[in-house]
């Protein structure tokens, strides 16, 4: 499928979700749409992903069949500033696809120009209506279980996800994902937007897919969400740690940041402390344990740099760790599996 990914005022550190796509996604992407980075490429801000122009507004855009929101904003609102473009998207006949807490399809404006240029409006982030409590039986399928975990929320989770499927692939595994938010959805084409269910049945949402995947595969790599300590998204931490109930997990930290992203009163704890909150809260369900760490050095800017906070992150957990993007992946790969 053709598409353009709406990214305004925010590529590439913001736009997590069109990086995603870009990134890991099939679909081809034509154009990112950036007011502020008009003129220039993908390339000339971010290697080793797809490249395409980056233009003004969808006007700028060639032929598409859809457009998708590559910004996942704290909460999930739509901004104002975007109407013009989705609405030029629809007018179009071009589908629209939303992994916003906002839901287009329950917008007046969006709803009747899509019933009238005959296209779709995709909100990823709607559950499916069948949803129940957990039964507490994902550490009875097949296949083991590896869940990332995180010192905070955006700091590279579904990355470190999809490049240790990517790994375990190519070294001969067979090894599939666990999508549990909109960019892991969009990229997979499946899964349950965890952080949009009802609280009682996250657990059963993410073991309504270890259990659907588990006797098919050796290996489950489950996206995580949020992180245990933070004031806002720690319940969907729990869910998914709960419901998934992961033989191993990974622990992934963004360089540099050492307050909560959004909540910067808060201090990140000590890194230590991490493997003892995510292990000891998982143990009453199922007994796991940090394996590895995964550290995101997009903001680090030589290599050098980027090893020592690497280096940094695997001494003070006492476990191996790598940037799975910049470096070679294979002995942290060893270490997981």
């Amino acid at each position: 499928m053709r598409i353009a990914i709406l990214a305004h005022e925010r590529f590439p550190d913001r736009a997590k979700t069109g990086l995603g796509v870009l990134r890991y996604g099939d679909d081809d992407v034509r154009a990112v749409i950036d007011r502020n980075r008009a003129g220039q490429r993908v390339s000339d801000h971010v290697g080793d992903v797809q490249d395409a122009p980056i233009v003004a507004s969808m006007d700028d855009v060639g032929e598409v069949d859809a457009l998708l929101i590559g910004i996942a904003p704290i909460g999930g609102e739509f901004e104002a500033s975007w109407r013009p473009d989705v609405r030029a998207a629809l007018e179009r006949g071009c589908d629209v696809i939303s992994g916003l807490h906002y839901f287009l399809s329950e917008d007046e404006e969006f709803a009747r120009l899509a019933a009238e240029n005959g296209c779709d409006l995709r909100d990823v982030r709607k559950p499916p209506d069948d949803l129940t409590v957990a039964d507490g039986v994902a550490a009875d399928v097949d296949a083991e279980i590896v869940l990332t975990v995180g010192t905070d929320c955006s700091v590279g989770k579904m990355t470190a996800t999809m490049e240790l499927v990517e790994a375990a692939r190519e070294a001969g595994h067979d090894a599939a994902v666990i999508p549990t938010g909109q960019t892991g959805i969009m990229i997979e084409g499946w899964g349950n937007p965890i952080d949009r269910v009802v609280s009682d049945f996250t657990a059963g949402a993410v073991e309504e897919m270890i259990v659907e995947k588990g006797d098919e595969h050796d290996y489950l790599f489950v996206e995580g969400q949020g992180s245990i300590v933070h004031p806002a998204y720690s319940a969907v931490t729990c869910g998914i740690l709960h419901g998934s109930m992961p033989d191993r997990m990974v622990l992934c930290h963004r360089a540099g940041r050492d307050a909560i992203h959004g909540y910067e009163s808060f201090s990140l704890p000590p890194f230590q402390s991490y493997v003892d909150l995510y292990e000891e809260l998982a143990a009453p369900v199922h007994e796991s344990e940090v394996v590895a760490g995964a550290v995101n050095t997009m903001d680090v800017e030589s290599d050098d740099a980027a090893r020592a906070a690497i280096d940094e992150f695997s001494t003070a957990l006492g476990l191996p760790a790598t940037d799975l993007v910049r470096f070679d992946r294979d002995d942290l790969l060893e270490a997981v599996l």
